[in-house]
């Protein structure tokens, strides 16, 4: 596919801590419907479309979750990713003034990571539109060592509370439980088989991904996409002919995570044995030969260029990339810590400071200190992020979706919606569906809005 529909679902973790005056205290269930109640009117679960096309509801476990709207560009999903954490910390500053009034002194916090203090897991989920003549046994099996390898340049990094707080690149590779995981299942796979593509399932599935970390870093977040796009490119015209299918594809994400020299070597099918990086060089490869032949837009070249840029780096010094990736921003961030303060990396201090990274308010957060002091690289304006939090993408489906429910919130009709459908109830009595996620815009339906 020239031109691709993405997404990105993030959940996130939330604390609500007492303040020191005192005050009643308030449970996380409480918390969070204080964090809904701002955009929810009448409605018993909180779960709701928004005017910039995406969605905000709560996941299981009291974890709220923002889906993005369909996005057709790799730098449209980052720019709509960050205004999902806008968004949500502005909702926290909302809850915590309304607690007040309430008599709750508490402060809620908002993590955007993949881990609690019990040990517990929640994911970032990302959602690809795909041909559907690709077989998924063809796509398992050239995306699961492309999968593994990725966590080198989109892990988030984490301490692990045991074995004297060992530091790993991926949250999330110490939960993947198999190499293909079945949608309705609770085991966490490589590749997951959902297939929901919200469009026309003659022509296309929704590739769902359950295995990554999600990122604080923008350009970790553009890569761990981007290259993705890319690889699915190659494989939906047949392109990439080498084998490279692993032995054990569940302890080798395991053991890359645990490696931070990234010079950890895995062992493929075939025998051989590559670290990482090398693996991940065999996909860069193959797209430069892809793309000899093949024409590349400006997001792609991007793409490329960083991707060469940062495998390069990987080979010589990981943490030579501290500007641009999460694990090694947040590993330099605690080492620096530990070192200045003497203290063990399995200390509660430092556990706090590994989750700290991952609050997304500004003025809490560690990834948001260092942004602030330039000490990590940004690659999307505050105003297009600031933008996005209001207006979704202009050529996807989003756009109708999102002036829809501006129109609706603003006239207060009674209406239902969703990713591929809209509906008018009484006295209206319309449906419109779309299985296009193409289709900017309908003009049955947009004559109909308008004359509400």
């Amino acid at each position: 596919m020239n031109r691709r529909i993405y997404g990105l679902e993030n959940e996130y973790g939330i604390i609500c801590t007492s303040d020191r005056r005192g005050g009643k205290a308030l449970s996380i269930q409480n918390a969070v419907m204080y964090l809904f109640r701002e955009i929810i009117s009448g409605r018993m679960y909180p779960d709701v479309f928004l005017e910039n096309g995406a969605r905000f509801y709560q996941d299981i476990g009291c974890h709220p979750e923002y889906a993005t709207p369909e996005c057709d560009s790799v730098t449209d999903v980052v720019i709509h990713d960050k205004a999902g954490e806008r968004i949500i910390e502005r909702l926290s500053v909302a809850a915590e003034r309304k607690m007040r009034l309430d008599g709750f002194l508490g402060r809620i916090s908002v993590f955007k990571n993949n881990t609690d203090t019990p040990g517990n897991t929640y994911g970032c989920h990302e959602n690809y539109l795909m041909e559907r003549h690709v077989s998924f046994r063809q796509l398992a099996s050239q995306l699961i060592p492309f999968f593994v390898t990725r966590q080198v340049f989109a892990g988030a990094g984490k301490v692990k509370p045991t074995n004297r707080g060992k530091y790993v690149i991926s949250q999330r590779a110490q939960h993947i439980r198999e190499e293909i995981s079945i949608a309705t299942t609770t085991a966490r796979g490589i590749i997951n088989t959902r297939d929901e593509p919200h469009a026309d399932r003659e022509k296309y599935r929704r590739l769902h991904v359950i295995v990554g970390d999600s990122n604080m870093s923008e350009l970790a977040t553009f890569l761990k996409v981007g290259t993705t796009s890319i690889v699915l490119r190659m494989i939906e015209d047949n392109f990439i002919k080498k084998r490279l299918a692993l032995r054990d594809s569940v302890r080798a994400i395991q053991q890359i995570s645990e490696d931070t020299t990234c010079t950890q070597q895995i062992e493929l099918e075939s025998g051989k044995r590559l670290s990482a990086v090398e693996l991940q060089r065999e996909y860069l490869e193959c797209a430069k030969l892809y793309f000899e032949q093949e024409e590349s837009d400006a997001d792609e070249n991007k793409i490329m260029a960083a991707w060469e840029y940062i495998l390069t780096c990987l080979e010589t010094d990981p943490m030579q990339l501290d500007r641009i990736l999460d694990w090694v921003a947040k590993k330099k961030l605690i080492e620096t810590y530990v070192t200045q303060r003497r203290l063990k990396w399995d200390s509660a201090k430092v556990m706090m400071l590994d989750l700290q990274y991952h609050n997304i308010r500004p003025d809490r957060g560690l990834y948001y200190k260092l942004e602030k002091k330039d000490l990590v690289q940004k690659m999307v304006a505050d105003k297009e992020i600031e933008n996005a939090m209001h207006y979704p993408p202009e050529t996807t489906r989003a756009k109708f979706r999102g002036r829809f429910v501006k129109l609706a919130n603003e006239r207060k009709v009674l209406c239902g919606v969703n990713w591929s459908y809209i509906q008018l109830y009484e006295p209206y009595q319309k449906l419109y569906l779309s299985t296009n996620p193409f289709q900017v815009d309908f003009d049955e339906a947009s004559r109909m809005i308008y004359s509400i």
